[in-house]
């Protein structure tokens, strides 16, 4: 079930007002709201504006800073290292993508790894504002507090998703990857496992190692494990990318898995790269862009839709639903009712 229509700006205006009337400073409430919003337009349901609430919660419990600067704890030319003291994750990603983009325009890359951010929501949703200044951007996170996913031929959790996302200029609209380095997540799994569902693929394994669809055995003891992306026959492709993100995130901030809980939150690496350093940014749009038209012209399977690029369903959505509102995922405004009366905030009206 879908709702109806909200305008975009207006749901944007309500994230933000929770957010700052539960004491988060202006400034960050709105990054926080228009990243979260933004995934939502772009169709990552479980990583927009359902994140709110659990925010909320956070704030209140003291384990999401209101206020503060991330502390820079090793800084280069083209290389920092930042502690984020718990600030808002949305917030930090962004102010981490602003100085590695000014590295990356002077010096050709610019990298920062944040530790102790809190969750960074959508990662795919921060992609377009870097490739719209023709650069190319990385982002990866893990959360050092959290295991859901188990190291390949294993049955124990080790890792969280591991997420990595990409966004790649060209000439027409960028491609935007957002993968993780496990078959699904634990935000479908929790919201399918609440609904009595299932998922549509066997992506988990009790634990026992059996694969299954079912989210139950995820939630009920012994606890099964989200499996490496590629599974039972070929998690060690996805074993693999969740030690590359691990290295980038916990091991290059210097603080990880290895470290003492303090709770849900992440550590994140961005990169930054200017094409106009290496191979020049003619040469770089003509590269990928052949490359794009050569997937876009593949012949499809027998039965099947045209090959799209990662991201190309994504940014039609976005684009259709800023014009005509967006559609949030049912109970997402229920979930937000109680904060609004708590806090005194009206809910947008909805589109007619």
């Amino acid at each position: 079930m879908i709702t109806p229509r909200h305008s975009a700006d207006d749901l944007v205006a309500y994230a933000a007002s929770l957010l700052a009337r539960a004491g988060v400073r202006d400034d960050i409430a709105r990054d926080v709201a228009t990243v979260l919003v933004d995934g939502d337009l772009l169709g990552h349901n479980t990583h927009g504006l359902a994140l709110l609430a659990p925010y909320l919660g956070e704030v209140e419990k003291g384990t999401m800073a209101k206020s503060g600067e991330p502390r820079v704890i090793n800084s280069r030319p083209a290389a920092q290292a930042w502690d984020a003291v718990r600030l808002p994750g949305p917030w930090v990603t962004m102010r981490a993508l602003d100085a590695a983009s000014t590295m990356a325009e002077t010096y050709g890359c610019g990298t920062v790894v944040v530790r102790r951010s809190h969750h960074i929501a959508c990662l795919a949703a921060y992609m377009k504002r870097v490739t719209d200044r023709n650069l190319m951007a990385i982002v990866a996170c893990s959360d050092p507090a959290m295991k859901s996913v188990a190291p390949f031929g294993g049955v124990s959790s080790v890792f969280t998703p591991n997420p990595l996302a990409a966004g790649i200029p060209t000439s027409g609209d960028p491609i935007i990857l957002d993968i993780s380095a496990s078959y699904t997540t634990n935000g479908l799994t929790g919201r399918l496992h609440a609904k009595g569902e299932k998922l549509p693929h066997p992506w988990i394994q009790d634990a026992q190692g059996n694969p299954t669809r079912d989210p139950a055995v995820l939630f009920t003891e012994p606890r099964g494990t989200l499996l490496p992306l590629g599974g039972i026959e070929a998690g060690h492709k996805g074993y693999a990318l969740a030690l590359l993100v691990e290295a980038a995130t916990g091991a290059l901030a210097g603080h990880g898995r290895a470290d003492a809980s303090e709770g849900w939150g992440a550590t994140v690496f961005v990169q930054v790269l200017d094409p106009a350093a290496f191979g020049g940014v003619e040469d770089f749009e003509r590269q990928i862009d052949f490359v794009a038209a050569a997937c876009r012209g593949a012949t499809p399977r027998p039965g099947g839709e045209a090959v799209r690029l990662p991201g190309e369903r994504g940014l039609r959505r976005y684009r259709e639903q800023k014009e005509k509102g967006v559609e949030l995922f049912e109970g997402i405004m229920a979930s937000l009712a109680p904060w609004g009366a708590k806090l005194g905030v009206a809910v947008p009206k909805e589109m007619r």
